[in-house]
């Protein structure tokens, strides 16, 4: 069974992965709204890369803190 964290990270990595997806997507696209399409897509990127090194760093300090205990 998943911990908390190790849950909370795979969810962060997937929606990461999503984002990823979609941006792949967007950059494939050619139309007149383009530009904004894809600043949106690089703000949910940063977002989601963020989410997904904050859950990595909390799963690294709680396996940190397992190690001395």
């Amino acid at each position: 069974m998943r911990s908390p964290a190790e849950q909370e990270t795979r969810a962060a990595a997937e929606r990461l992965s999503a984002q990823i997806d979609d941006a792949l997507s967007a950059a494939s696209r050619h139309s007149s709204d383009s530009t904004e399409e894809l600043e949106a897509c690089a703000d949910r990127l940063e977002r989601a890369a963020r989410d997904l090194a904050a859950a990595l760093r909390e799963l690294a300090g709680r396996r940190g803190g397992d190690a001395e205990e």
